[in-house]
């Protein structure tokens, strides 16, 4: 929030007070009132208003706008004012604007001053103002029980965000389908960065560490930058996380699951007749979205008979994938568009034969359609961090590990700053 910048003035107060005659008692600073000689508006920007919009719902004179919308120009661009954005607006109390401020967003303001005495066309100048922040290092805990079955439930059960669900399901996304993989007594613990500002989390940034004990499994995940190369998540091996598939077509949703499997002999529930499935069924709300398993080219993409509106994407060593059934089609997804693994190519429909919302997913490898899960698990693991890198990335490891299961074993509360945390979640 934007701070009232309040100016006052109590040099005349001062000097009456120095004047006045002996015998009277001395005024307490409580007793006086101090002049303000400047008044403040502090509101929300309202819906599809412009910059001189506003300044002139604020009763600013049309050639004050007009300057100030012209030196915004050099630093920031008037049009992207966002709706329930703050700002506000300090003026002298003869009416005249001294200071204009904009909330852009969490770490920066648009500020806009007037300075008396400069020509008129350089009276306002404009500058983005960078708010300071703290980063520190936290710690959340959860697990996956009959209260929260899901990875969103259980990270928000932890007094996190989604976003921290988002970031884990997407680092774990080749090992763990979170639509049908999680087991009751599952847990995860995380060491990421929070940045705090006055005392407020106001962002989070990349997870350091990770360990998630999924149906028996310990996957552990550790954030490392190789030489030269792009940062990415490992296991305690030092093998890549990053799969040739992710072992779900959804981005991270709080309750989807596997409806039906890969059959060769399946009833049809609107045909009536067994006939083959060749693919897996996942139940989700229309509009879930959809995105690429893996990295590809369009095939196709549009409307496909009983599969309704459909994307169909072919991968390297002789793979396709096939996503039926869509309720739309994301923008600029067209035959012959490459595709990044994870990446957005439609949103969860009941469109063609279906019963209602859900994913038909498929895969063929080199003509013929094979079970979605089998593939999958019989990928191999990932790529291993180059050899020159292992003694730094084992340093790392050790560090990270031992602080994620030292700040687990402290109570939540704030350490010393060079090993800085906040308050950790249930555990």
């Amino acid at each position: 929030m934007l701070r009232k910048s309040l100016l006052c003035s109590a040099s005349l107060l001062l000097a009456v007070a120095c004047s006045a005659p002996p015998a009277a008692a001395p005024a307490r600073a409580s007793d006086i009132a101090l002049a303000r000689d400047s008044s403040i508006v502090q509101a929300k920007v309202p819906p599809h208003a412009t910059l001189a919009a506003l300044l002139r719902a604020n009763d600013l004179a049309e050639s004050v706008v007009a300057a100030i919308v012209q030196s915004t120009r050099a630093v920031f661009d008037p049009r992207r004012l966002m709706p329930d954005h703050e700002y506000q607006i300090a003026r002298s109390l003869s009416g005249r604007l001294r200071d204009f401020q904009y909330q852009i967003d969490s770490d920066r303001i648009l500020r806009v001053a007037y300075h008396p005495g400069r020509p008129d066309d350089s009276a306002f100048a404009a500058r983005i103002i960078e708010l300071p922040r703290t980063q520190v290092m936290a710690v959340a805990a959860g697990v996956i029980d009959r209260t929260t079955p899901s990875l969103f439930e259980a990270v928000d059960a932890a007094g996190e965000t989604p976003d921290l669900a988002m970031a884990m399901a997407a680092i774990y996304g080749g090992e763990i389908d979170f639509s049908s993989d999680l087991q009751p007594g599952d847990r995860f613990n995380v060491l990421f960065d929070k940045d705090v500002r006055d005392g407020k989390v106001v962002g989070e940034g990349p997870i350091a560490a990770a360990e998630f004990d999924n149906a028996g499994r310990r996957l552990v995940a550790i954030r490392f930058t190789p030489d030269g190369g792009e940062p990415g998540y490992y296991d305690e091996h030092g093998r890549s996380l990053k799969r040739f598939f992710l072992r779900s077509p959804l981005k991270f949703e709080p309750n989807p699951f596997i409806t039906s499997g890969f059959s060769r002999d399946r009833y049809h529930p609107i045909l009536h007749i067994y006939r083959a499935h060749l693919g897996v069924d996942y139940r989700a709300p229309i509009g879930s979205p959809v995105i690429a398993v893996a990295g590809g080219v369009v095939l196709s993409a549009g409307w496909d008979g009983e599969a309704g509106r459909l994307v169909h994407l072919r991968h390297a060593d002789g793979y396709e994938t096939y996503y039926m059934h869509l309720s739309s089609i994301a923008p600029g997804i067209r035959r012959g568009v490459h595709v990044q693994q994870g990446e957005l190519i439609g949103r969860v429909g009941e469109s063609g034969l279906a019963t209602g919302p859900h994913l038909d997913f498929r895969i063929r490898s080199h003509g013929m359609f094979v079970n979605p899960v089998l593939v999958r698990r019989s990928l191999p693991p990932g790529e291993p961090i180059p050899a020159a890198d292992l003694e730094a990335f084992r340093a790392l490891r050790d560090r990270d590990l031992a602080r994620l299961h030292g700040h687990l074993q402290r109570p939540p509360t704030l350490v010393a700053a060079d090993e800085a945390t906040v308050e950790a979640g249930p555990q």
